[in-house]
This record gives structure tokens, C-alpha cells and sequence, in this order.
């Protein structure tokens, strides 16, 4: 069996292995989506109708503001899903795990952390 240094691409063996842990953040990352889409179509239960104009006003800035950051975190896990996903595709294609910049394979520790990846460490670090 080559070491590491030699191999350019992962075995199928590891690319199932990735791809259980990809599917799993996946199922947890639809989750969360599904109940910040839920908090977002959900009207504001807290009726403010029967309260004093000034504390319906800061109220009404509090409820958009949390509305915003509700968007922010919903769009940004859309992100996520999609990166994950396009991770997907690259199992099946068998191209996962190899770095875009330097055509090495990302280590199995970054992977695990960010299965999305497609930057090993080194071209991660020469971006900054």
C-alpha cells in the first residue's frame, strides 16, 4: 500500500467513510434549516396590541432585527448544504479530497473537521 505522499486520490474504502460523515451533517444541517425557515414564517406571537405605542415601536425594531439575523443564519446554512452537497458529487466522482490549488490530497483530519473542504492547509494558509 503507497504512503500518503505517494497516493492521489482516496481509496473507496475512505471516500464511504466520508461520505457517512457528510450525510450525517447534512441530515443535522436540513434540520436546522427547516426550524429557521419554520421561525421565519412564523408571525410574531407575542401581541403587542393592547401595549403602549413606544414599546410596540422598539418591539417591532427588536422582532425585524432578529428577523435579519434569522435570514443571515438560514442563508448562510443554505451555503453550507450546497458546499456539502457539491462534496457529494465529488465522492461519486471520485475526486474528493484532492486540493484545487495544489492537487494534493487534503488531509483526513482537515476532512473530517470540514468535509466540505476543497483547500488543503497549504493552499488555506497561502490565501491569508
Amino acid at each position: 500500500m503507497a504512503n500518503n505522499s505517494e497516493k492521489t486520490r482516496y481509496s473507496d474504502v475512505e471516500l464511504q467513510e466520508f461520505k457517512g460523515i457528510i450525510l450525517e451533517k447534512l441530515r443535522v444541517a436540513k434540520e436546522e434549516l427547516s426550524a429557521l425557515t419554520k421561525s421565519l414564517n412564523s408571525s410574531n406571537a407575542n401581541g403587542t396590541d393592547d401595549t403602549a405605542g413606544t414599546f410596540k415601536t422598539l418591539e417591532d425594531g427588536s422582532a425585524t432585527l432578529e428577523k435579519e439575523q434569522t435570514n443571515q443564519l438560514a442563508a448562510r446554512q443554505k451555503k453550507f448544504i450546497d458546499n456539502l452537497e457539491a462534496a457529494l458529487v465529488r465522492i461519486e466522482n471520485k475526486t474528493y479530497g484532492i486540493c484545487r490549488e495544489t492537487g494534493k490530497l487534503i488531509q483526513k483530519e482537515r476532512l473530517r473537521a470540514v468535509p466540505h473542504t476543497t483547500l488543503s492547509m497549504e493552499a488555506k494558509l497561502k490565501q491569508y
